[in-house]
């Protein structure tokens, strides 16, 4: 799906999140603007500091740029079925042909960070100008080379680097904070650049013919595992590009599932909703596998699966909101002196969601292990005893006021959350019932789960909006109470009336068919429309037998969310069609998935 544009523009040093492509390599992810600049990657890890971050601060931050030093146009999309991309850029004078990759080796992730570049003549010839600068980390750190036989070294605190290119390639200076280079580049002719990065451990210097030839190693092992999925229904295409998004954000050292790549970027332009999301979440990382489940990619569904679990027992008894990649604590908020995203502080390290009472969580985790062991797949004693612990928990616990799944600062019987105890409830009933977790309590649970389901239709009902609530007391709407029809949850004729109200209370005011939802009643100029939701009314229409309204809603929503390379944000600005919020986001692309699998009619 490549598409012409004009010559890139930056407003004020930024461009805008739908002019970026993401790279990855199963440990962290690069993001490349069309202008032909690397201006963010975490290396090694996702979650590692920022080696280049200008997508935070267009005046301090760093970058690594090949860009034509004339005027010129680009086309610009992943390789068919990859994580790996390619930008041509036209001019006055000839055409070259950019390949990114993060590279794997030929035993899956290299034991280092391997960032390849390579630029190919087309036609006529192209000079090019390459900037490498390194971050700062918003001045707290001072990167300098260290001269070795091998060649420059860069040392950020414990972070080695090293900038790789080939002979022809002219350096008009190199410096501690700065490299500039220059080349022309013929019809025909090969140049490559490749920036190599390790952490606190032994240095590899691989030739640059290797780290060029990785590109197509790489590129066909993307290939090879899009084909293992066993999906070719509605919207094929779009689901094998979030499965690739997905997989970008599969943190391969632990399984664990970030949910996004990024930090800080703004819910809305000037606002203060900047998040650090660089840690897996129970609830997406549950819905992640839930997704890869549904569509065949196994491997990485018990991967996740089996890090969610130890991740939650090592922490234990409760249930926590959200962990490191490597199953730690998440620290509190720390602000960070950069200027933020366009200038929106601001930027962030750390979550403070950690420590929240989130109830619907009881309901993911227990979901997730029900469509494991639906597909044919077994529990093991421990997981199993712990399945069951949490299900007492939620039984004894469904009454208690939370912070819900928008994390909201205000206490309340959140209806979501109550819904999602009758999910974890139902779900354990039923695994006990199949002898898959320890029966004792099954007939208590099942109880339990009509008290929740008797209580919400007693509370969270209301005449005056026909519809669920937020909460009980409110007119608020929640769009997140579309799920409800994906759950299975026993009222569809009022889940059905709660999605009109939804899309007459929170849609974005879109003439036709309504595909943009904002997330809860108030939300509606604080930040954008949150994707997610846009998916989870499609499933909505398609599970409460409104199929063609459900396929409607959902073209109309990819229309606006993947004509350029088909990696999702957070959220999309209603008025001006940009994405806006962390990205790429997972939970964006895994309810893509399970939108066209409602479409599908599964």
């Amino acid at each position: 799906m490549s598409r012409q544009t004009s010559t890139p523009t930056r407003e004020n040093g930024y461009v805008a999140l739908d002019q970026y492509i993401a790279l990855g390599d199963g440990r962290s992810v690069a993001l490349s603007a069309t202008d032909g600049s690397i201006d963010w990657w975490c290396a090694p890890n996702m979650d590692s500091p920022p080696l280049f971050d200008k997508v935070l601060s267009a005046d301090k931050g760093g970058y690594f740029s090949l860009t034509p030093r004339d005027v010129f146009t680009v086309e610009r999309d992943y390789l068919p079925d990859s994580n790996v991309a390619y930008t041509v850029f036209k001019t006055a004078t000839g055409s070259v042909r950019l390949t990114e990759s993060l590279n794997s080796g030929n035993a899956g992730r290299l034991p280092w960070s391997e960032l390849a570049r390579r630029l190919e003549g087309v036609e006529g010839q192209v000079e090019f100008e390459m900037v490498f600068r390194p971050g700062t980390r918003a001045d707290s750190v001072s990167p300098w080379i260290q001269d070795t036989r091998h060649g420059k070294v860069f040392h950020i605190t414990t972070l080695m680097v090293m900038l790789r290119m080939s002979p022809e390639v002219v350096i008009t200076e190199y410096s501690d904070r700065l490299v500039r280079a220059q080349c022309t580049v013929r019809a025909g002719q090969r140049v490559v650049f490749a920036v190599l990065a390790s952490d606190d451990e032994p240095f590899a210097v691989p030739t640059l013919e290797q780290i060029d030839a990785r590109i197509e190693l790489s590129d066909g092992a993307w290939r090879n595992w899009t084909e293992t999925l066993g999906y070719s229904g509605a919207y094929a295409t779009e689901v094998r590009r979030s499965a690739l998004a997905l997989k970008l954000l599969l943190y391969s050292p632990s399984g664990a599932i970030a949910a996004a790549a990024t930090s800080s970027l703004p819910e809305k332009i000037g606002s203060d909703r900047n998040y650090d999301y660089r840690y897996a979440w129970v609830r997406d990382a549950a819905y992640s596998i839930k997704a890869l489940l549904r569509i065949g990619a196994l491997q990485e569904a018990k991967a996740a699966f089996a890090w969610l679990i130890a991740a939650i027992r090592k922490h234990g008894p409760r249930m926590h909101v959200c962990y490191t990649l490597d199953a730690e604590r998440v620290d509190d908020v720390q602000q960070i002196p950069l200027s933020g995203y366009q200038n929106s502080p601001p930027v962030v390290i750390g979550n403070s969601a950690f420590d929240q009472l989130q109830l619907s969580l009881y309901g993911d985790i227990l979901e997730t292990a029900k469509l494991f062991v639906d597909r044919g797949h077994l529990l093991d004693e421990s997981t199993a005893q712990l399945l069951h612990s949490l299900a007492d928990q939620c039984a004894d616990e469904w009454n208690t006021p939370d912070a819900g799944i928008w994390e909201l600062p205000e206490q309340q019987h959140y209806t979501i959350s109550k819904i999602g105890c009758w999910v974890a409830l139902d779900r354990a009933s039923k695994l006990a019932e199949a002898g898959q977790i320890p029966d004792g309590k099954a007939q208590r649970w099942a109880r339990e789960r009509d008290r929740v389901r008797d209580w919400i239709d007693e509370h969270c009902w209301s005449h005056k909006m026909q519809a669920y609530t937020m909460y009980p007391g409110t007119d608020r709407l929640d769009a997140s109470l579309l799920l409800a029809a994906r759950f299975g949850f026993e009222r569809r004729d009022r889940i059905a009336l709660t999605r009109d109200a939804v899309v007459q209370k929170l849609g974005a005011g879109e003439t036709g068919v309504t595909s943009l939802l904002y997330r809860y009643s108030g939300a509606q100029g604080k930040e954008g429309c949150f994707l997610a939701c846009s998916f989870w009314l499609v499933e909505a229409y398609a599970l409460l037998n409104e199929l063609p309204k459900g396929r409607q809603t959902m073209d109309a929503l990819l229309s606006k969310t993947m004509g350029n390379s088909g990696v999702m944000a957070e959220m999309l600005d209603p008025d001006t069609g940009q994405p806006l919020g962390n990205f790429p986001q997972g939970l964006s692309h895994l309810t893509l998935v399970h939108a066209a699998l409602a479409c599908q009619g599964e």
